[in-house]
């Protein structure tokens, strides 16, 4: 425990931790009341796909922007912008559902205005946690405890706003997102970075081009990325179909979606827990493979689960295994890549991890109106579980190439 903790010896980490928590509890509950209302005013799951496609689509496009600006420009101010805009798009949104005005059209056009602010904020905040943990030995716990935070939002937004629905509205869920963004500004003033000064050279196209040129040559971000995109874009969006298995196949409320997402939470965080454990980078590529393999085998078997609480368990595991692999594809690339262009590489790994999730929160949305979002859910896990197979084949010649990138590093065993 003592070395899964490492990430707390700074201080930076335990304002940022404290503070970012807070704000992605805010983050899932307001997730989780805005596919809820979406539900109950349409009933459409193709319209839960288009909403989760709006939410996310900017970080497909504008990520590589996101991440060239980490690279150009202090990213503690670029960071404290980026959460006073979230801080706003979810105050205005809490004003229009309190008008009782409120259509879905707003909702899609609202989180399309996030999804834009999320996209130069991931990879502006995964290349600013070395500046917080400048000991590169305790990254790995620093990066798992980043998506720690992610997966505790997760298991306790849900769940509370959930309860928050049962009593009160969703406008009130809005409202409690924009007040919890207030946390993480404060935590980012507090902090006393010393940022390397940023000297750019050339434009912004032609630095883009070189981020691009830089992720190509580097053996984890050519051989990972194009699995991790595999993944996200087959596992992640069920959870856009889930206030379907909600409300049809376990005939609940908000509530069980709220345990269905949580349960989700808590696998995640479990897989995090491992993660930060580990005192060696060595063996990460093993358990991308092993993640991805874990979350397909559990979503093709929770995709034909009659049971909530076997639900429960599987959907823990689709959240164990996506964590794992996220994560520690994170880890490798965030310790190797060079540090004036990590800001470019994390934009790329944003673009996999995230950018993938709304086209296939769309994808499946359509196939869930064709064939069903059990069959959906199926197929999805199905293709996770033949990329996993595929990775696990190119694991010998993928080691190959990151031993001397390690070797340089002075990582060794132990």
């Amino acid at each position: 425990m003592k070395h899964s903790l490492r990430a707390f010896r700074h201080r930076n980490y335990r304002l940022f931790f404290s503070g970012q928590l807070l704000s992605l509890i805010g983050t899932w509950i307001q997730q989780l009341a805005t596919g809820w209302l979406v539900y109950r005013l349409t009933g459409s799951a193709w319209l839960l796909g288009v909403t989760a496609f709006a939410s996310q689509i900017a970080m497909f496009v504008l990520a590589p922007f996101g991440g060239l600006w980490a690279d150009r420009v202090d990213r503690r101010k670029l960071l404290l912008a980026t959460q006073v805009l979230a801080m706003a798009q979810g105050l205005a949104l809490a004003a229009l559902a309190y008008s009782g005005l409120i259509e879905v059209w707003h909702i899609v056009v609202m989180a399309a205005l996030l999804g834009v602010v999320m996209a130069f904020d991931m990879p502006i905040r995964q290349s600013f946690t070395l500046e917080m943990v400048p000991d590169k030995r305790d990254l790995p716990s620093a990066i798992a405890f980043n998506g720690f935070m992610q997966n505790t939002g997760r298991m306790i937004g849900p769940a509370i706003a959930g309860m928050m629905l049962h009593v009160s509205s969703e406008a009130f869920c809005f409202l409690l997102n924009g007040v919890s963004k207030i946390a993480v500004i404060v935590a980012i003033v507090a902090m006393n970075v010393r940022s390397a000064p940023r000297r750019p050279h050339g434009g912004m196209w032609a630095s883009l081009v070189e981020g691009l040129q830089y992720a190509r040559q580097l053996a984890p971000a050519r051989w990972l990325l194009p699995a991790l995109a595999v993944v996200s874009f087959t596992i992640t969006p069920y959870q856009a179909l889930m206030p379907i298995f909600a409300a049809e196949e376990f005939a609940g409320g908000a509530d069980t979606l709220g345990f269905l997402m949580g349960a989700a939470g808590i696998g995640g965080v479990s897989g995090l827990l491992c993660l930060a454990a580990r005192q060696q980078l060595q063996g990460l590529t093993r358990w991308t493979v092993a993640g991805a393999a874990v979350a397909g085998t559990a979503m093709l078997t929770f995709a034909y689960s009659p049971y909530l609480p076997l639900s429960l368990l599987l959907v823990g595991g689709v959240g164990f295994g996506m964590m794992l692999t996220a994560m520690s594809v994170s880890t490798i690339l965030q310790t190797v890549s060079e540090d004036s262009k990590r800001g470019r590489v994390m934009s790329f790994y944003t673009m996999a991890f995230m950018g993938m999730q709304p086209l296939g929160s769309l994808v499946a949305g359509a196939l869930a109106s064709w064939i069903g979002a059990r069959h959906t859910l199926a197929l999805s896990g199905l293709c996770s579980m033949l990329c996993a197979y595929a990775l696990w084949r190119g694991l010998p010649a993928l080691r190959a190439e990151l031993r001397p990138l390690y070797q340089a590093l002075g990582i060794t065993r132990g």
